[in-house]
């Protein structure tokens, strides 16, 4: 490519960028069919051929969705968005995703103006606007995999959700096709703000936490969630509100105590993500971590709990069986 040709580009590029980075889908959809094959390409060479590759490309667009008003030289879009897609294939290899929550990005200078820190959070309350149009079955997987911090492998999401691990596969494919038009679709609608419930969120689980360990989780759950709360595993219900009270004074009185590690909050899906901590004389007492994924009812009250661990729960004898 001639050096006209490479500064015509790049310009091309950052006009794109621009777009995209005030919101404009269909600019982001440009860039990133303009740089599709170099990004193939980077993930071919850590991959090697395989239907891994079209995942890691598909994480990486939704990741680029999130993370593009982070582009500080909007010229260099097509390197950055090979970075993206090589983070994301080592660490596929590593076992790990290499995506941040959303609610843990921020601005990457503390000299940007409020406009651009503006545009930040309503480009994340824009991206949840459009997360919530989407079906029940559609949206925990797609939430799970880019906004949740441990919950990301296909063998947990599909314990999670109950389905085998194609069935996780395809839904997340569904789920970004019909979060590309959901965003079209919203892209004018208002929008709520989603750290603020996030913090509201933070909050209520360390009160949920700290009312349990007062031995006040059953009025908690009482005047806070709703009357038909349910734990569910896998898409059945398992137990009701006086199992789920016996099972967190059981770990109590064990000596397990939970942590709060990250939140993500949505209008009909909540994430709590907590380290289990055993009692010193016994530290492999419980696993290290649970997540709470919580339905919702129309009045945001939590309506269905699963409970998911890192490694398969052989029996529910408690709030984090062994």
């Amino acid at each position: 490519m001639s050096p006209n040709a490479d500064d015509a580009v790049r310009l091309e590029d950052a006009a794109l960028t621009r777009a995209a980075q005030a919101g404009d889908v269909t600019a982001l959809g440009l860039l990133l069919e303009r740089h599709r094959a170099g990004m193939r390409a980077v993930a071919l060479s850590i991959l090697g051929p395989g239907p891994d590759v079209d995942d890691v490309l598909q994480d990486a667009a939704v990741t680029a969705l999130r993370r593009v008003g982070d582009v500080r030289d909007p010229a260099a879009i097509g390197a950055w968005l090979r970075m993206i897609v090589r983070n994301a294939a080592r660490s596929l290899l590593r076992g790990a995703v290499a995506f941040r929550p959303i609610d843990d990005l921020q601005v990457p200078s503390t000299d940007d103006g409020p406009e651009r820190r503006l545009e930040h959070h309503a480009m994340r309350d824009w991206i949840w606007e459009a997360v919530e149009e989407l079906s029940p079955t559609l949206r925990l997987p797609l939430v799970l995999r880019h906004f949740s911090t441990g919950v990301t492998s296909y063998e947990r999401m599909a314990d999670a959700c109950g389905v085998p691990v194609g069935t996780v596969r395809s839904r997340l494919n569904q789920g970004r096709v019909k979060l590309a038009a959901a965003l079209a679709a919203t892209a004018d609608a208002p929008h709520g703000d989603t750290a603020r419930r996030t913090r509201a969120s933070r909050i209520e689980a360390r009160e949920t936490l700290a009312a349990a360990e007062s031995g006040r989780f059953g009025a908690l759950l009482t005047e806070r969630w709703s009357p038909d709360i349910a734990l569910v595993r896998g898409n059945e219900p398992v137990g009701d509100r006086s199992l789920l009270v016996r099972g967190m004074d059981g770990d109590l009185e064990a000596g397990v105590r939970q942590r709060l590690v990250h939140a993500v909050a949505g209008r009909s899906l909540v994430v709590w993500e907590m380290d289990l901590l055993g009692p010193a004389d016994d530290p492999d007492h419980c696993p290290p971590s649970v997540a709470w994924l919580m339905t919702l009812d129309d009045a945001g009250r939590p309506h269905r709990l699963r409970l998911l661990h890192p490694r398969p729960v052989q029996a529910l004898q408690s709030l984090t069986p062994m």
